[in-house]
């Protein structure tokens, strides 16, 4: 009588029990690719995610740094100081200016990476499905690989 491990062997010399059995390797963290997600992010999406001149924002590469995560402390905002018309000079007008672009960058900067955490957990959410889903698929697997070790075992 052949053992077990001959037995799976077979014709499919050098692969592991589960391949022979179902003709295909089984995934691993160490081995296997990321599981395939489909997300259906238009190319708008995409964009609104994406730094201006930088590559296209892709969630599935993009791991936030646990200080980007961190919530930001909420700074109270001054109250405007009322300037008198006649001290609106050129170097009061040019630092409105500068001032005023400065808050445009910084929202549009807020608004790109709110915009790639939203993305980020949505590519997330459905990779936990899709990854549940194969653990699900793997643990029949074991599952019946195990009845089948039970026949052969006396």
């Amino acid at each position: 009588m052949q053992s077990l491990a001959e037995h799976f062997r077979g014709d499919d010399s050098g692969r592991r029990p589960a391949e022979a059995l179902t003709g295909r390797r089984p995934s691993s963290p160490s081995t296997a690719a990321v599981v395939p997600i489909d997300c259906g992010f238009t190319k708008t999406d995409l964009a609104l995610a994406t730094i201006p001149g930088q590559d296209d924002f892709d969630p599935s590469h993009h791991p936030f740094s646990e200080d980007e995560l961190k919530p930001q402390p909420i700074v109270k905002k001054s109250r405007k100081q009322f300037v008198p018309n006649e001290l609106k000079d050129d170097k009061y007008w040019a630092r409105r200016q500068k001032n005023n672009i400065a808050a445009k960058r910084s929202r549009e900067v807020r608004r790109v990476k709110e915009n790639q955490i939203v993305l980020r957990a949505s590519y997330l959410e459905k990779e936990n499905i899709a990854l549940r889903e194969e653990v699900h698929k793997l643990q029949q697997e074991n599952d019946m690989l195990r009845k089948r070790l039970h026949e052969y075992e006396p």
